[in-house]
């Protein structure tokens, strides 16, 4: 086994690459969106190193990247980029990283924006030694999810949300379009020969992006997103990838469950609303 990889530092650098990573992700979920479903409407535009993508009305992915981390906002920056969102009936939210340029919160301060929720942008250097992640419960079974497989891919996911209904609606929705996506690749969770929790991995320059985890509620706490994580760093790792990243609600399980597998806080985002 050789040295293990090292941690990168949170500094600008690392957020370009990660909010970057993340702008992609999402930026090519909408062009699968728009080829499932050309009467969405889905669609983005980047402004000035910033990701402006529209899902639909409603929908959590109707939203910025990178606002201020590879070009200084302007007010010009906003306009256009509040121009893009309001032609199309949608409310203006951007993802905005500690170490943008300072002058972003001023600006977003002076036009009327206000904080809405916080997020916990976690990553972890990767080698092909993958080897920190908690031991596999016996019995449960990873695999990648097969194309043909879109369905049922959404079915255990929305199953997962159950508890949130307006959730769990957006997410039956969306396997079809994540068979279409060009840099997503779905995985099962199997226990018995049965899919009970589902992830996905977005690859982009270099960095994986975690994202999808849902379990369902009667096969939680056995294992079954350990070691569906644990295999999707070594896929990332064996696709040539340096860095994984996670975004979790600050506190919670997903938080907890990425620590114990060897990541490490980058920094905290806040999401911006403009007042209606």
């Amino acid at each position: 086994m050789g040295d293990p990889a090292p941690w990168p530092f949170s500094d600008t650098q690392l957020a370009r690459r990660l909010e970057r990573t993340e702008g992609k992700s999402n930026a090519d979920f909408v062009d699968a969106r728009s080829r499932v479903d050309p009467a969405s409407g889905a669609c983005w535009v980047e402004v000035d190193g910033t990701f402006a993508m529209f899902d639909g009305v409603g929908s959590p992915l109707t939203q910025t990247f990178g606002l201020g981390i590879d070009v200084r906002a302007s007010e010009e920056t906003l306009g256009k980029v509040e121009l893009f969102f309001r032609e199309r009936g949608a409310e203006v939210f951007h993802e905005v990283s500690p170490l943008a340029d300072p002058s972003v919160i001023p600006l977003l301060n002076a036009r009327g924006y206000q904080p809405v929720e916080l997020s916990t942008v976690l990553v972890r250097p990767l080698d092909l030694d993958v080897d920190s992640s908690p031991p596999r419960s016996d019995g449960v079974v990873t695999r990648v999810a097969r194309r043909d497989e879109a369905e049922l891919w959404a079915e255990t996911s929305a199953r997962g949300w159950s508890e949130t209904a307006e959730a769990a609606a957006f997410v039956r929705a969306l396997g079809a379009v994540m068979m279409e996506s060009r840099c997503t690749t779905p995985f099962f969770a199997e226990i018995d020969g049965r899919p009970v929790a589902t992830g996905g991995l977005n690859i982009h320059d270099g960095v994986a992006l975690f994202a999808g985890a849902s379990t369902i509620p009667g096969f939680r706490n056995r294992g079954a997103q350990n070691a569906m994580l644990s295999d999707r760093l070594r896929f990332a790792a064996q696709s040539g990838c340096d860095l994984a990243m996670m975004v979790a609600l600050p506190g919670s399980g997903s938080q907890r469950n990425a620590e114990r597998s060897g990541f490490r806080v980058a920094y905290t985002r806040t999401k911006w609303q403009l007042a209606k």
